[in-house]
């Protein structure tokens, strides 16, 4: 699958919004000359990217992300967090939800991403949607609720970047039913691959792995209480990423040691799913598959803020997917992925891309 750059992504999302734009116009509107912009509309054919008069937009290859969006407002103390009083500190807010961080994700890797989610028609609603179109997501299919507030994440963090606390208000994704679902058959079946997070209600996810289990489906788990609407839908997923405690529900055994870890694993392949993927946390990822098992360690990293690391994991898994890559490789690239993540108080590392990642991974595997 071929790269996308971050200038090319910034052209595919103004010309999705006008395929009539001219190349004098795309220059005066992002502040390069007007060869520069004919090179890289050059380079976007040779992609297959866009084709013929009017660019018209190719995406044959993409992915289609279907879950959670909501605006993120994470708190930073500036000491230790002091119970039941005022803490001094930095209050950041950025657009995020699982499904569409992962969808950003997937688009700073050089992946055309689609992204099915329900948003509010208030203001918060309006910046998921234009943000999301400048990061590269193409955002043509998602439901405006009337009367219904955008989703919103509030966490307060502790002095080391760890959550002390969340509040999670996700009513909108409970509204994105089937019916709606339905109306975007052709979108969801011609995806290279599907995502899938567990904001969704359990409905929705045993329509979407019935019915699209042909398209391989990545889900990504969330909590340890929505990783149940998954429990008996296992056959039907592709690639699932638990954390410690989703992969103790989703299997019953106690992850203490090495071996129970690699038990749990041989479990949940039995089960159904052709590639499993439990992280550890500080301890790293462990991986299995039909090809075998490993171990790929975490990076240094300073931990600035760890919201957010978990849906960079998955899009690593996807750009591994679709590259073909291992599944130890792949993990490699998403603990990369994450370590860029970590690094940052936003919730998406502006500086994620597939050149920096490639850094990490050499430098540390």
């Amino acid at each position: 699958m071929s790269i996308i750059t971050k200038r090319e992504q910034q052209i595919l999302t103004i010309i999705r919004d006008n395929p009539l734009i001219s190349q004098k116009q795309l220059a005066e509107q992002l502040g390069l000359t007007r060869s520069s912009v004919a090179v890289h509309i050059t380079n976007l054919m040779k992609k297959g990217l866009i084709r013929g008069k009017g660019y018209i937009l190719n995406e044959n290859n993409y992915v289609t992300v279907i879950g959670g969006s909501n605006i993120d407002i994470i708190g930073f103390p500036n000491q230790p967090l002091r119970v039941k009083d005022s803490n001094p500190g930095v209050v950041k807010i950025s657009v995020g939800g699982v499904g569409r961080n992962i969808a950003e994700n997937i688009s700073r890797l050089g992946i055309c991403s689609k992204l099915i989610t329900a948003v509010g028609s208030d203001l918060y609603g309006k910046k998921i949607v234009n943000e999301s179109k400048v990061a590269g997501i193409n955002m043509d299919h998602i439901m405006v609720l009337e009367n219904v507030s955008s989703s919103t994440y509030l966490s307060v963090m502790n002095k080391n970047g760890d959550m002390n606390i969340a509040i999670s208000h996700m009513e909108a994704i409970e509204h994105l039913a089937i019916s709606y679902l339905k109306k975007h058959d052709s979108i969801i079946k011609n995806s290279t691959c599907l995502v899938l997070d567990t904001n969704l209600t359990k409905d929705v996810i045993e329509f979407l792995v019935n019915n699209y289990h042909s398209t391989n489906i990545f889900v990504d788990t969330v909590s340890v209480a929505k990783s149940s609407k998954i429990k008996d839908l296992l056959p039907y997923i592709h690639t699932i990423k638990p954390n410690r405690y989703e992969a103790e529900h989703l299997t019953g055994i106690t992850l203490n040691n090495k071996k129970s870890i690699y038990k749990a694993l041989k479990h949940l392949l039995t089960l159904g799913v052709k590639n499993v993927v439990i992280s550890m946390g500080n301890q790293g990822v462990f991986y299995s598959n039909e090809n075998g098992e490993g171990h790929v360690p975490v990076t240094n990293v300073k931990l600035v803020n760890s919201t957010g690391a978990g849906d960079a994991f998955m899009a690593g898994l996807v750009y591994g997917y679709l590259n073909h890559k291992s599944l130890k490789k792949s993990c490699e690239i998403s603990m990369a992925a994450s370590a860029i993540t970590l690094s940052s108080q936003l919730t998406i590392n502006p500086n994620l891309n597939i050149n920096t990642v490639k850094k990490i991974v050499k430098e540390n595997y």
